[in-house]
Order: structure tokens, then sequence, then C-alpha cells
């Protein structure tokens, strides 16, 4: 059934916020994750990695493209993590995945395979 479960998504308007939540589900409370990802998916593009929060350090990693806007988090207990996404683009539009893994070394960190839970995706527009 549902692994992950993600929230926040919507429609803004260039240069606007949003934050973006994922949680575990009823099926992977239990689960010790080591790391937590977001991904995005825009149409007719391949899923790109855009940020990830290591649990046990907090240590993070950034697509390029969103240093300085995007911040992700983990909540105290590791159950969830959050997107908050700040100057929103229009290239920022795209269906938001939240993934998790109980790897504890991944190489590269931005592969999808390295994810052994998902979510559904959330949508996020940006109007240009």
């Amino acid at each position: 059934s549902v692994q992950l479960e993600e929230s926040g998504g919507g429609s803004v308007q260039a240069g606007g916020s949003l934050r973006l939540s994922c949680r575990v589900s009823e099926n992977t409370y239990s689960i010790k994750f080591e790391g937590w990802a977001w991904f995005r998916q825009a149409p007719g593009k391949g899923r790109e990695a855009v940020a990830f929060i290591w649990a046990g350090t907090r240590t993070t990693i950034y697509l390029d493209s969103v240093k300085g806007r995007f911040t992700i988090s983990q909540d105290n207990a590791g159950k969830a993590v959050y997107l908050q996404m700040n100057n929103l683009r229009p290239e920022d539009t795209a269906m938001y995945y939240c993934a998790a893994t109980t790897a504890t070394s991944l190489s590269p960190w931005s592969a999808p395979h390295q994810y052994n839970y998902w979510g559904q995706g959330t949508q996020v527009t940006v109007a240009s």
C-alpha cells in the first residue's frame, strides 16, 4: 500500500512559496530511514533530484538551481521531511516526489534507484 504520504503542492505565481510535507504511512512507521530526498519530474523530462538529507547527521545536499531557495528538513522523530520552497520559478513546475532509503551510503545521492520507498507525488505549478 502507501509508503510515504506527500502534501503541500499547489499553484502559485512566480516568486511565491510553498512548503511540501512528506510523512511515513501506517505501513512504514516502524522503518528506520537513513536518508530522505525530494525529486521532481516535469512533463517530458526525467526524474530530477532536488534535495537530500541524512536522517542522523541532518547533512543536506541540493540541486544547484535550488540552492538558496529550497530548504529540506526533517522532524525530530525522523518520521517526516519537508521542503520549503521560496522564490519559486516557472521552471520549478513539476510533480514532486518524496523518497526515503534505509541504505547508509548512496552513490550517487541523486539516483532514484538508491531509494526504496516513495510517495505518489504532489503537483507544484508556478505561473510565469
